[in-house]
């Protein structure tokens, strides 16, 4: 592996301004570090989900994920530099395919909730959209990856399907909306 952080602090971003993975330089608040900090929060939230018990093969795939996440940082700190396939995000379709088989069919909207770790995978998801969001306003801009607005699109249908599957596998169920409740 190349460099590794024997200095934490550096100060060379006390003008508001960050290192790229290439070297150059860019403003703190710039779309692509935008982007980046959206993606290294989700993956800060999967860590957190890590924290709770889950089943081997959620935790194995959660893993896995957090290892795509980290390329995929990598990736947008870097322009013009890909690191994800294709391969990647149909491994999340094939996911999806997977844990959707145990669940009902959805015949009224969802509330984030039900035990903790359903909540935790509904506030990732929600991270996640953001996350696409950004890197999808940085490719109004800068050349992003189709591959990466891909992975992020699966992983938040994703994360839907396994907090609705870990509702379920913990005994629970849908924390279902109900239309004009307080009204």
């Amino acid at each position: 592996m190349g460099h590794r952080l024997s200095k934490i602090y550096t100060r060379t971003g006390d003008e508001g301004t960050t290192g790229l993975g290439d070297g150059s330089r860019t403003d703190k608040d710039s779309q692509r570090v935008a982007a980046m900090g959206d993606v290294d929060e989700l993956n800060s939230l999967l860590g957190m989900l890590l924290c709770e018990t889950l089943p081997d093969e959620v935790r194995t795939l959660v893993l896995s994920i957090q290892n795509d996440l980290f390329d995929l940082g990598g990736e947008v700190s870097i322009p013009g530099f890909a690191l994800l396939g294709e391969n990647q995000p149909t491994r999340l379709e094939q996911a999806i395919d997977r844990f959707n088989n145990e669940l009902e069919p959805l015949k009224e909207f969802i509330l984030p909730g039900g035990n903790r770790a359903a909540a935790i995978t509904h506030l990732a998801r929600a991270v996640c959209r953001r996350a696409e969001r950004r890197l999808v306003s940085l490719a109004h801009n800068e050349p992003v990856t189709t591959a990466s607005r891909q992975y992020l699109n699966r992983l938040s249908d994703l994360l839907f399907v396994l907090g609705r599957w870990l509702n379920k596998a913990a005994g629970g169920t849908d924390v279902l909306w109900q239309k004009n409740k307080n009204g």
